[in-house]
């Protein structure tokens, strides 16, 4: 088990107006609870652990803490490995803040928690067919919180794909229903001879056209693991292959992701890592007067 010690949450590298945002959705206009029945007092209170599996989010959730004049240790560090029972946070400080604070971090360390054990699942499964296979996730996110979930892939030992429709060129099947492949694919590199061109294909056939055409990443979209072997060789049969990355997407969940990680294949992208989370479960307990 890979654990760490740390004083108090530093920069996520997320933005803090933009967690701050979450405690504006719940709570507009405050605590009204916590500020009509609790009076002014100060106490300690830990944030455990439910369940094992990889934890992820102390961070944000601490920074939130902290701006709340809460005083935060954080024993754990964010993508170990930890047990049912374990105390990933200590805190101190006036209970109405502890409170107000509360469901926002364990909502933020639940969810990205989930993310984060789910990925480390999917990266060891795929480790152990020694294909050298990545995985990776999509943007199948909530809305709002692409951020935190994408951050979340990476500390379970995932790797980021786009994070938005402006970071990379992913030529899909909508574009193809307007443009053949061959133009799109020419139009893309003539705009931009810097970034990589992704294409979306889903048979044999099609693969074989968008290496032809230049693709320098062939996504195989939603393939049984026999035609991924298949179209895998006819590309190799051309020599095609190139040093192109191949990338699988599409039917990948808990049960099939072994299937898919095959040699030739460089990247699995499961959207079910983010568009199905599975909460990781933590609480808060305060300590009694």
């Amino acid at each position: 088990m890979t654990k760490a010690r740390i004083a108090a949450p530093g920069d996520s590298g997320i933005p803090l107006e933009y967690l701050l945002a979450f405690i504006r959705e719940d709570a507009p206009y405050g605590d009204i609870t916590s500020e009509l029945v609790l009076p002014e007092v100060v106490r300690p209170a830990e944030i455990i652990t439910r369940q094992s599996g990889v934890v992820s989010g102390l961070s944000e959730a601490g920074r939130l803490f902290t701006y709340h004049d809460v005083d935060v240790r954080v024993l754990v560090a964010d993508g170990s490995e930890v047990d049912r029972g374990d105390t990933l946070m200590a805190l101190s400080g006036p209970v109405k803040a502890i409170l107000l604070v509360e469901r926002t971090a364990l909502n933020i360390i639940g969810r990205m928690s989930g993310i984060s054990t789910r990925t480390r699942q999917f990266v060891d499964i795929a480790g152990k067919k020694g294909v050298g296979c990545r995985i990776s996730s999509t943007r199948k996110t909530a809305p709002g919180l692409r951020m935190l979930d994408k951050k979340a892939v990476q500390l379970g030992g995932g790797v980021l794909h786009r994070l938005s429709l402006s970071d990379g060129i992913l030529i899909k099947d909508n574009h193809l229903a307007v443009v053949s492949l061959e133009e799109a694919v020419a139009a893309a590199r003539t705009a931009s001879i810097y970034r990589k061109i992704e294409v979306e294909v889903e048979s044999t056939d099609a693969a074989v056209r968008a290496a032809k055409a230049g693709a320098d990443i062939i996504l195989f979209d939603n393939m049984t693991p026999d035609k991924v072997r298949r179209t895998l060789s006819a590309l190799a049969e051309l020599n095609l292959r190139n040093g192109r990355l191949i990338e699988i997407s599409g039917s990948v969940n808990d049960e099939t992701i072994g299937n898919y990680a095959l040699p030739g294949v460089d990247v699995i992208s499961a959207g079910v890592l983010t568009h199905s989370v599975r909460n990781f479960d933590v609480s808060l307990e305060l300590q009694k007067g």
